[in-house]
Parts: structure tokens; C-alpha cells; sequence
């Protein structure tokens, strides 16, 4: 049976996105087609000595056995792991969040109403906008959500210029989140005070004002 590398798996409540706050189990995959400037996650870049190899067996029976009903799938990138539908498919009774990087169709992989998706729109400081999948943009549904990871006042700027032209914040949630240490949260409020953005959320990694910022597991 076909293996996944797995570089974390662990129990916690979701930092960010629609369930933020929430216990969830997360599976983090290792590798990634992209690589952000800023990226925090970049020890699953790759696969290194500490990977796990989980048959999708292996990886459910861990899921069920935490009693956790809401499930996040991470990476790296889990939208180019071998298999993933086949995973998917034995997780029909758990609500899955997919957080994928927005540089793949994520149309194929929504088995059934309980898979959704965290989209990101890569900005320009993240060096990756020029990989993004334009598709993805109409293509998410109300219980999906797009976020918008912003480094600059130039990221932000684009952002809104994205919402704006793909009304996006009428058909999906929408989040712009700062990156860490770059990006100071009130200048965003600021802006979305300023431009009206009345349907966008500010949103903090939760995780990083709980544990310091670079724990792992958490």
C-alpha cells in the first residue's frame, strides 16, 4: 500500500482560518512545489530523516484514536501527495480542512460536503504569486475560505484589488493574516477601516501568541 511522508502529527486547536480556536487533529505532509520568502513552515519543504512513512490506514487509525472529530490537512503541500483522494475517501464521517498553498486545482479533491479548502493567494513579497491557480478563485464555496498572507503595504494593496475583482468576499470567507514580525496587525485594521471591508476578517496565528512562535507540534 502506498506511503505518505509525514512530518507531524499531533493534536490542537486550529490557529487560523473558519475554525480557529477549534481542537483539531493535523496531519502535516512533507513536501511543497512552492517556496515562500517568508515561508514558516519550511522544515516540511522537504523530507528529512525524521519523516514518517503512514500508509492512509495507519494515518486514519492515528486520527480516530485521538477522538478528535475535525481534521487539518497541512503541509508542505497536501494537494501533491500521492493518494490523498484514496485518504480522503476513508474520512467521510470527519470534517476536513484542507490548507493548501493555491497553486493547484483544488476542484478534483472535494469528495463530498465534508472536505473544504483554506486557500492562499500568494502576494508579491512571497515570491510565489506568479505560480498562483487564477481557477481556484471562483472555483471555492461558501464554507471555503481564501486567505491572503500580507508582508507589505504592496501585498495588501493587491489584495484587495484581488477581492475586489473576483468578489470574493461574496462567495467564500475571506482572512488577510500578517506575516509574523514583518507586517504590525493595525496597520491592516487601518486599511480595512479605510476601504470598508466589511466582509474580510483580520485573523492572528493563535498558535504563535500561545507557544512561542517556532514550536513545533502545537
Amino acid at each position: 500500500m502506498a506511503e505518505f511522508n509525514v512530518i507531524e502529527k499531533f493534536v490542537s486547536i486550529d490557529g487560523e482560518g473558519p475554525t480557529a480556536g477549534s481542537l483539531s487533529v493535523f496531519i502535516r505532509f512533507a513536501n511543497c512545489n512552492l517556496r515562500c520568502v517568508w515561508c514558516d513552515t519550511s522544515y516540511a519543504w522537504e523530507c528529512d530523516p525524521k519523516t514518517e512513512k503512514l500508509t492512509a490506514i495507519e494515518i486514519v487509525k492515528y486520527i480516530k484514536q485521538t477522538g478528535v472529530k475535525h481534521i487539518t490537512l497541512t503541509g508542505g503541500e497536501p494537494l501533491i501527495q500521492k493518494n490523498l483522494i484514496s485518504l480522503l475517501a476513508m474520512l467521510s464521517d470527519y470534517e476536513i480542512h484542507i490548507e493548501t498553498n493555491g497553486s493547484l486545482d483544488i476542484h478534483k479533491f472535494r469528495l463530498g460536503d465534508n472536505v473544504h479548502f483554506v486557500v492562499d493567494y500568494k502576494l508579491p513579497d512571497s515570491g510565489m504569486e506568479d505560480k498562483m491557480y487564477l481557477s481556484n478563485l471562483t472555483a471555492v464555496k461558501s464554507k471555503d475560505a481564501y486567505k491572503f498572507v500580507i508582508a507589505s503595504k504592496k501585498d495588501l494593496d493587491k489584495a484587495i484589488e484581488i477581492v475586489r475583482a473576483y468578489r470574493l468576499d461574496e462567495i467564500t470567507q475571506v482572512y488577510f493574516s500578517a506575516v509574523f514580525d514583518k507586517m504590525d496587525p493595525a496597520d491592516i485594521i487601518e486599511v480595512m477601516k479605510e476601504e470598508h471591508l466589511n466582509r474580510i476578517k483580520l485573523q492572528l496565528q493563535l498558535h504563535k501568541f500561545i507557544w512561542n512562535k517556532n514550536k513545533r507540534g502545537v
